[in-house]
């Protein structure tokens, strides 16, 4: 069976969840206190952090998209990086928009901020940092807005990696209630097609301990 050492609001595991689930490959989830720093899980991953998967032979990979690169190359169907070398391109642009400007400019702000700041001990959250992921999100949500009035899902006609990247990273600031969705109704649209989507049902059941989830974060209609 394959393990999965992840953390429950962490973006970057959630994609890996879903890249899974839409392949339909059976895993168990693990979560790893990356703070405690433990040398079993730092022999696997010396980076110390999450996801690391690995494989039932015993393989042992790091990093979501190397996780999701290597899932697709081993597991074709359904398709999610891209059919030809320029979609692949967008698909990857796009994935790395979210990984690292959303996840800079928002995910950091009000995630790290409001829950990861309390898990690893490093005092109350920034109100400045967070009014800052509450600014940055508008003009993520307008670019999501532009590429969803020009094709039916972030990258092309079909779903792919794009989608699931940015659905991982909306979907933990979601958790939080942070996201203006009255403001962006086509984002919710798109959003809400990603929530519909049996390998989200996981990611919508998830509920941290001392962290109540948004009312709205598991239903499928807001």
């Amino acid at each position: 069976m394959r393990i999965l050492y992840h953390l429950w609001l962490s973006p970057a595991c959630r994609k890996v969840r879903v890249v899974l689930l839409e392949k339909k490959i059976e895993f168990e989830m693990r979560v790893e206190n990356i703070w405690e720093r433990r040398q079993k899980f730092l022999a696997m991953n010396p980076a110390g952090e999450v996801p690391v998967l690995v494989e039932p032979n015993g393989a042992t990979l790091s990093g979501s998209n190397v996780i999701c690169e290597f899932l697709d190359e081993v597991h074709p169907e359904p398709p999610l990086i891209g059919g030809n070398p320029l979609e692949r391109a967008e698909v990857r642009r796009l994935v790395a928009w979210f990984d690292e400007k959303f996840n800079h400019e928002v995910t950091v702000n009000l995630v790290g901020e409001k829950i990861m700041k309390r898990f690893l001990g490093l005092g109350e959250p920034d109100s400045r940092t967070i009014r800052a992921g509450h600014a940055n999100i508008r003009h993520h949500l307008d670019y999501v807005a532009y590429l969803t009035e020009r094709r039916r899902w972030l990258a092309g006609d079909r779903l792919t990696l794009a989608d699931i990247t940015a659905a991982a990273h909306f979907s933990a600031v979601d958790y939080l209630g942070d996201i203006p969705w009255k403001e962006h109704e086509q984002v919710k649209d798109w959003y809400a097609r990603i929530k519909s989507r049996p390998s989200f049902r996981s990611i919508l059941a998830d509920h941290i301990p001392g962290a109540t989830p948004a009312k709205h974060y598991a239903d499928l209609d807001f």
